[in-house]
């Protein structure tokens, strides 16, 4: 891309730029991908050009993943700026537009809003009061309103400056190379694409357990909830690219369609088909109340009223102090409908067969099935195909999430962003749940979370915890 582009990064001191988004401008520099850029931060610190410089070099070196060349340092460093957004939007104005002149003439500006959602909208009104909306994309992070009320009135606030084709509301789990890797394993091959349906897959699993806990976020997490903060701005949109129909062509604006598509095809959550809890511990973390219902946990069965998916249900999960970090998509094929194969033979011992995919940086794929021991006698086990993306030779290629996401924002690609209607459809289903929210039920740190889970699921059980490793990793 040779285009020219300001970047102006609000809440430029903040634990989410130090750790990705500053580490990832730089890659994006680094790698060429990107043309020439200024980067201005933001943010209420009393910094000048060159303190934010040093701040950024801190940042880079320890959160980064990838070696750091003292010429790129420096060439890097020389795009850096900073200004306080408490002196107001004329001084914005004017470090923007110096940057500007620098960068000569088509000049695109792109606004990453890495602040509070309560912030989000003083800084939309500190860019129309600075003139900087005109050839801008800007970028806003998770949640996108609390309910569906408050996502309506966050959206028609927002249409007052800005144009919804310039609007990106990231979800960095769609930036992670697995998660395209969806579209491409479904609509590529022939061999998945046909069986893609009700008819041949039981169930889905989206799976996202955390073993952190909320330290340090309790002031944002109690207002929120696992719920609030993971699946309606995570989870869902994950499943919406399991679920979708084929795009008409491989761009933003016909996925966009079918994702939306599945959105409206989702039937509203009830409280009876979700499980919410709390781990033991929780209300005593600093800034949490004595008395919070606030979850933790939640599980859930979503369904797609749609003839492609009548009938499938979509088991969704993830939580806090649970015992393991994973982020997996589970896909379990209907078992043969009779069995010839003799008593003690091993067949449906293990469960169905399975697809699944981990979302984690290290992407891998996984297909499972039956097939014949060695030996004499007829003795299964289940057995599995893998792919590992460091197999390839091309793990060095992989863009981190808010790399890829802060490079087609730039390109106006907007695959992996979700759009007005997405977000307001996906509240909807959910306000049954939010009036009449399900108990919160206690568990403890270290396990998978609430017995109920169990009850939710049946007859199915749970993937994780896995029963067979990855192959290469270590016990």
């Amino acid at each position: 891309m040779k285009q020219p582009y300001l970047i102006v990064l609000f809440g430029a001191t903040g634990d989410l730029a130090r750790r990705k988004l500053l580490p990832g401008l730089m890659h994006l520099a680094q790698s060429g991908l990107v043309g020439d850029t200024r980067i201005l931060g933001a943010s209420m610190d009393d910094f000048d050009d060159e303190e934010f410089r040093s701040f950024t070099e801190q940042a880079c070196r320890e959160f980064g993943t990838r070696d750091i060349d003292e010429d790129d340092w420096r060439d890097f460093a020389g795009r850096l700026s900073y200004v306080n957004v408490t002196h107001g939007a004329a001084a914005l104005a004017e470090r923007a537009h110096e940057l500007e002149a620098q960068l000569g003439e088509g000049v695109r500006r792109l606004h990453y809003l890495s602040v509070p959602p309560k912030a989000a909208l003083d800084v939309v009104g500190q860019l129309a009061e600075a003139d900087l909306v005109t050839d801008a994309r800007i970028i806003m992070e998770k949640p996108f309103g609390t309910d569906l009320a408050s996502a309506k009135a966050l959206n028609a606030a927002i249409h007052e400056v800005f144009a919804e084709e310039q609007i990106f509301r990231i979800d960095h789990f769609l930036g992670k190379e697995a998660a395209l890797n969806i579209l491409a394993f479904r609509f590529a091959n022939g061999l998945f694409e046909p069986i893609w349906n009700r008819t041949f897959i039981d169930h889905v699993q989206i799976d996202v357990p955390e073993t952190l806990s909320v330290a340090g976020r309790a002031g944002f997490y109690e207002g929120t909830g696992a719920f609030k903060d993971m699946v309606v701005t995570h989870l869902f949109q994950i499943l919406a690219f399991m679920a979708m129909e084929p795009p008409t062509a491989l761009n933003s604006d016909a996925i966009s369609i079918e994702k939306n598509k599945v959105f409206a095809s989702m039937l509203p959550l009830t409280p009876e088909s979700v499980v919410r809890g709390q781990y033991h511990g929780y209300r005593g973390e600093e800034g949490v109340a004595a008395d919070s219902e606030t979850e933790t946990f939640v599980a859930l069965k979503a369904e797609i009223d749609n003839w492609r998916w009548a009938g499938v249900p979509f088991y969704l999960r993830t939580g806090k102090k649970m015992a393991e970090g994973a982020r997996i998509i589970s896909i379990a094929f209907r078992e043969p409908p009779k069995s010839m194969f003799p008593d003690g033979s091993g067949v449906g011992r293990s469960g169905p067969d399975h697809l699944t995919f981990d979302l984690a940086d290290a992407s891998r794929m996984s297909l499972s099935f039956y097939g014949k021991r060695p030996g004499p006698g007829m003795k299964l086990d289940k057995l599995s195909m893998q792919f590992a993306m460091q197999e390839t030779g091309r793990q060095g290629d992989v863009l981190e999430a808010y790399e890829r996401l802060i490079l087609d924002a730039m390109l106006g690609e907007r695959t992996l962003f979700t759009t007005a209607e997405g977000i307001e459809r996906l509240w909807e289903v959910s306000q049954p749940l939010l009036d009449d929210p399900s108990p919160v039920r206690p568990y403890e740190p270290g396990t998978w979370g609430p017995n109920a889970v169990h009850q939710l699921i049946a007859p199915h059980s749970w993937r994780l915890p896995f029963e067979r490793r990855w192959r290469g990793d270590q016990e």
